[in-house]
């Protein structure tokens, strides 16, 4: 179930994209300031230039006053120069702003997946893992035209509007009133609409990721789906979420798309009057206003209220990545995994007096090395698997346990199992050992250091995990087996597949080791995927192996090849096995029987099957003597 994220506000976001923009760009975007100013002179003098033509020079013409255009064809030349440097301004800063919105994006997209790395596996238990690609792909793209246009397009507006303001007030104060009451009438209309709009873009994007999560689960679940006739309940399911989309996708870009031809009319309608009031004042000689003063200034009306009406084109692009930001951010600022572990696991050489001394290089001893903060000293414990649970409670939900006083011992090398029904509490038990979550109450030691004290990445590299779900990443098999220890040679790889029993099956492939693997090992069976697996945990050589159901997937004929690989395995490493075919655990040192979170029975198999109870049952299939 997915968690609700608090809605944060627009501006706030917005401000937080541009320190973003800012952090590695800065420089870059004081040139697009540079080159807006650049642009913004340029449109304003070329507004101001028909007074010059008008009064200064086609007035005199026709009254026979001027008979000399060289100074005109000076200011014509004057107006070209200008107008170019608008233009390489214009393409300028154009240009640089792609450049600073794609690193933007790149270095979002980048923070995005270090902070997924740094997130508790809870967090993706509580969220649909197709909303998560959802930020990844829709949100974050709504920032490249937020970045790449609308900011610039803004600031370019901004710097407009004021030069063009200061213009007209040195022009004719009075016909500016007219201008600003305009002004302020069209931002009026751009703020409510901007309200009205901004809370269905929020939605759209909700929705968006919804649509995304529902996709992503349906392809994961297609053989599923079809085997048991879902595909019509599907589609409407589907159905339902997608009109959803549309409802909220129709409603945000109906007001968005009105906002642009309503300020557009208000625009003309503002020429219009400037042009009639200027006309009359101009004929009756009133205010200064000349031919010259009103051509001029319907112009700089215009060039003062047209960048409100870009402005609330960009309003739909501003609000959607408010709304997309607002969802990176809020996987940004989800809290980290933390890890309070102090104690590291190190390579170590055993010397001739009994004690360690820390290795720079690969010894395959490992240590932990524990630094005692009472008195400054630093003991190494060699690392030998031996685990206990001491009265450990744990639920999912802090005011649900679903783990009871879980007190178990499991000696350097021994086996112990798992059974019960599903649901009992086996995987959550080895959950609790990788630190996976984090117990409510009593304490696991770990060679007898409590493991809230090891740093999470060390403790987990002293365990060797086979779960029951297999992946599969994307490469060549020899990769595969190799993601158990990244510095593994060939040859280690290939004698752990050999230990799994994975080996036959690898050598027929098209290339062998070499073989391509994509879609989760889609061209392998199930079986073989699940052999790769343990070849996977065989490769890192670990003290602590745990086996959720790792021979599930595994025919019969099978099981025993790789049982057989499993005991060599096993050989010498404390084992957890969660086990439903109880065949496989017969020979487990303590089997641990687990019914609604609580061990109810403990013991060998044959001392189990003695007393006759629920492991009996399980493992005889005679439930007769259960009660009721």
């Amino acid at each position: 179930m997915e968690t609700k994220q608090p809605r944060r506000s627009a501006m706030p976001v917005l401000n937080r994209v541009l320190r973003y923009m800012l952090h590695s760009y800065w420089p870059l975007f004081l040139l697009v300031i540079c080159c807006i100013l650049a642009s913004a002179v340029a449109t304003v003098v070329a507004a101001t230039f028909p007074q010059t033509l008008v009064d200064d020079y086609i007035t005199p013409m026709l009254n026979g006053q001027l008979d000399d255009f060289s100074g005109l064809w000076a200011q014509l030349r004057r107006l070209i120069a200008i107008m170019a440097v608008g233009v390489v301004a214009g393409f300028a800063y154009n240009r640089i702003m792609v450049t600073i919105g794609q690193g933007t994006m790149r270095r979002l997209r980048n923070d995005l997946f270090h902070k997924m790395e740094s997130l508790p596996i809870k967090y993706f238990d509580t969220h649909a893992h197709g909303d998560i690609m959802s930020v990844y792909t829709n949100d974050v793209d709504t920032l490249r035209q937020l970045m790449s246009q609308s900011i610039p397009q803004i600031i370019n507006s901004t710097i407009t509007m004021a030069a063009t303001l200061v213009t007209m007030l040195l022009l004719n104060p009075f016909l500016t009133i007219i201008s600003l009451i305009t002004a302020a009438i069209m931002l009026t209309v751009t703020s409510n609409f901007s309200k009205l709009s901004g809370k269905y873009y929020v939605q759209q994007q909700k929705n968006l990721g919804i649509v995304d999560g529902f996709i992503e689960e349906m392809l994961d679940g297609q053989k599923v789906v079809k085997v048991f006739c879902h595909e019509e309940a599907a589609k409407a399911d589907f159905r339902q979420i997608n009109e959803a989309l549309r409802q909220s996708a129709g409603l945000a870009n109906r007001y968005a798309n009105l906002l642009m031809p309503i300020n557009a009319n208000i625009g003309w309608l503002s020429y219009a009057f400037v042009a009639i009031v200027g006309a009359i004042l101009g004929i009756n000689g009133l205010a200064g206003v000349t031919l010259g003063t009103v051509i001029t200034f319907v112009g700089l009306n215009k060039s003062f209220t047209q960048p409100i009406t870009q402005v609330s084109m960009q309003i739909n692009f501003v609000v959607t990545a408010a709304a997309g930001a607002s969802r990176v951010f809020d996987l940004m600022d989800q809290e980290p995994e933390k890890d309070e572990g102090y104690v590291e696991l190190v390579d170590v050489r055993e010397n001739a007096d009994g004690t360690m001394s820390e290795a720079s290089e690969r010894t395959n001893v490992w240590a932990w090395k524990h630094p005692h903060k009472a008195d400054g000293t630093i003991t190494y414990t060699k690392l030998e698997g031996g685990v206990v649970f001491d009265g450990v409670d744990f639920g999912y939900d802090e005011n649900k346990l679903v783990l009871h006083d879980i007190s178990l011992w499991a000696k350097p090398g021994q086996k112990i199992a798992f059974v019960g029904a599903t649901g009992a509490g086996k995987t959550t038990i080895t959950n609790l050992i990788n630190r996976f979550y984090d117990i409510a109450d009593g304490k696991i030691r770990y060679d007898g250091i409590n493991i809230n004290k090891i740093k999470k990445p060390d403790l987990r590299r002293s365990l060797g995990i086979v779960l029951q779900d297999t992946h599969l990443f994307t490469g060549t098999v020899m990769e595969n087996i190799r993601y158990g220890r990244l510095d593994a040679t060939d040859e280690e790889c290939m004698a752990a597949a050999t230990l799994a029993n994975a080996d036959g099956f690898i050598r027929r492939l098209p290339d062998g080791y070499n073989t391509m693997l994509t879609g989760d090992g889609a061209n392998l069976s199930q079986g073989q995927r699940q052999l790769l697996a343990i070849a996977r945990a065989a490769v890192a050589d670990p003290p602590v192996l745990i086996l959720d159901e790792a021979t599930s997937s595994i025919d019969t004929r099978t099981e025993k090849l790789v049982q057989d690989g499993m005991d060599a395995l096993m050989t010498g490493r404390t084992t957890f096995v969660i086990a439903h075919r109880l065949s496989t655990v017969r020979n487990a040192d303590c089997i641990m029987v687990m019914d609604q979170g609580r061990i109810i029975e403990r013991g060998t198999h044959d001392e189990l099957i003695e007393k006759k109870g629920k492991y009996y049952q399980l493992y005889t299939g005679n439930f007769a003597e259960e009660p009721a």
